[in-house]
């Protein structure tokens, strides 16, 4: 495998690291190694690999990308995002607490409240976006803080350098998930993260066709080999078609992540504009909370936005029934333009006075910016607000919200 120096630009990286030419064709495009078995030479003599779910060459490929992007010494590849999260606190045991953002995925909450609470393990949400909340919710049994930002699906933002201070000063694990920003735009080691968690069928696969999960590791050798064991012991190795598909959207991450930018704050200034709106959540934007912070730590403000309609899931509903272009979908980080009705969505297993005390009221619509033109956006929009003023609907009963 081909190791590509870190003092090369992240567009360099991107495109070579982890994925030479094939050696035995010269094909350029890093082959996919479909195979569950590898040829051994004698009893305990390979050329490096067994069993592909304990490793694999386009795998391996992926993850040396990975940990090049990053700034780390190497990366896990798992079968989804989520598992990636199950193979960081699987490095825990019952009876250790964690600490985690307050505005996070919910598959998140679910994972920590439905799996290891059960087995064991407490944790309590904190508002990261205040570091002194943060050291005053350390508990002598707090061993790992995990911090999304920006956050799911409000865009909070929380300060890593200043949460980097804290974890060492307590001698915490440090845990970011970094699948809003990306590498391209954001790189939390250079700020005191241990690890990095992705859900690569995000931005950096980019074109909504893989499931996929990552976890890059900073300098720990000793980490590293634990979460590989995890991943091969537990089965939950990444596909290797969907390891093939992300290494080639990887390839054009710093270009999309660019445009959606761009596109997200033209948008988010427009909504801002808008009378049937009452708040817009970006990065990007001087007036949010966390905008300097953001400023500090990433490229940019990324391609995700949020806004809350001022008439709630009434207007909701009608909003995301007028629109043409931009599709209703769970999903982020795709070509195309998506809207999520979070309430109903990606965090419907939390309780609403939950949601609420978080900030995901029920008109709060997230938008994953795509790569079609900026005005086409727009005229889209358009349609889902002059339809969100008009009268209220009713929700049939049994229907999908």
């Amino acid at each position: 495998m081909a190791v590509i120096n870190n003092g090369v630009g992240f567009g360099t990286r991107a495109v070579h690291a982890g994925q030479p030419a094939d050696p035995t064709t010269g094909a350029l495009a890093y082959p996919i190694y479909q195979t569950t078995t590898y040829k051994h030479a004698r009893p305990g003599q390979n050329k490096g690999f067994s069993y592909t779910r304990t490793g694999n060459p386009t795998i391996q490929a992926l993850a040396e990308n990975l940990a090049a992007l990053e700034g780390g010494i190497g990366a896990v590849c798992f079968a989804s995002g989520l598992a990636a999260e199950d193979a960081v606190f699987r490095l825990l045991k019952p009876g250790d607490h964690v600490l985690v953002s307050k505005v996070v995925y919910g598959g998140t909450v679910r994972l920590l409240r439905k799996v290891f609470e059960p087995w064991g393990l407490t944790w309590s949400a904190v508002d990261t976006g205040d570091p002194a909340a943060v050291e005053a919710a350390i508990r002598p049994d707090t061993r790992l803080l995990f911090v999304e930002t920006p956050g799911n699906p409000t865009l909070a933002v929380s300060d890593l350098a200043a949460l980097a201070q804290i974890a060492r000063d307590h001698g915490l694990l440090y845990v970011v998930d970094n699948t809003f920003h990306t590498p391209a735009l954001q790189r939390p080691f250079e700020f005191g993260a241990d690890l990095v968690v992705h859900s690569t069928t995000k931005w950096l696969e980019g074109h909504g066709t893989t499931i996929g999960g990552a976890v890059v590791v900073r300098e720990s050798k000793g980490l590293l080999e634990r979460l590989a064991f995890t991943q091969n012991a537990t089965g939950n190795c990444q596909s290797v078609l969907d390891a093939w598909l992300t290494l080639r959207g990887i390839q054009t991450l710093g270009v999309r992540l660019e445009r959606v930018s761009e596109s997200a704050l033209a948008i988010a200034h427009w909504l801002q504009r808008r009378p049937e709106v009452a708040r817009v959540n970006y990065p990007g934007l001087p007036d949010f909370p966390g905008h300097d912070v953001n400023r500090r730590q990433a490229a940019s403000g990324g391609g995700v936005l949020s806004f809350e309609l001022k008439g709630g899931v009434d207007a909701a509903l009608r909003f995301i029934d007028a629109l043409r272009l931009v599709v209703l979908a769970e999903n982020l980080g795709s070509t195309q333009t998506l809207l999520c009705h979070s309430a109903t969505m990606t965090h419907a297993a939390l309780p609403r006075e939950e949601r609420l005390s978080i900030g995901i009221g029920d008109g709060l619509l997230r938008v994953s910016v795509g790569l079609e033109d900026l005005e086409d956006i727009l005229a889209d929009l358009e349609r889902g607000l002059v339809a969100s003023r008009e009268s209220p609907v009713t929700v049939p009963a049994g229907g999908a919200y």
